[in-house]
């Protein structure tokens, strides 16, 4: 099965109100979510808010996990928490999915919107100046791969 066949199947199960587990690749939401050790606990989305973390069909041609930082209207905006720059579009009827816990490396289940994540994705809204800085410290503390 493909990348895309895989998550077309999860979109499916989330649509009938099945849970999923779903591991993550890559940094994009760096240091919150550790692509390759970490995966997220998705379910179908009730009503979404500011700061969720979703599964959303960007762009038409692409599934992604990050933050909403906007909702205007019908259309969403989101952004990688270890991005520097640039965002994704799409409507509410694309996000498919609201994250609500992490599970790491040796199953451990994290809640995604505890107190200090909450606060600490809102400091790290504002650090955007300074994320390049933080996250090659972050990745050498951490020994994360590119």
């Amino acid at each position: 099965m493909t990348d895309d066949e895989i998550l077309e199947e999860v979109v499916r199960l989330l649509s009938e109100g099945v849970s999923v587990t779903l591991p993550v690749d890559g940094r994009s939401m760096l240091p919150f979510i550790i692509g390759g050790r970490e995966s997220v606990i998705l379910k179908k989305p009730q009503r979404l808010k500011k700061g969720d973390v979703v599964l959303a069909w960007v762009e038409n041609c692409r599934y992604v996990v990050h933050r909403i930082i906007s909702i205007d209207g019908n259309r969403v905006t989101l952004m990688g928490d270890g991005n520097l720059v640039g965002t994704e579009r799409c409507t509410i009827d694309e996000v498919k999915a609201v994250a609500t816990h992490i599970v790491d490396a040796d199953g451990v289940r994290h809640d995604l919107y505890c107190l200090w994540r909450r606060i600490g994705s809102k400091v790290w809204w504002y650090l955007r100046p300074f994320r390049r800085y933080l996250l090659a410290i972050y990745r050498r503390a951490k020994k994360i791969k590119k």
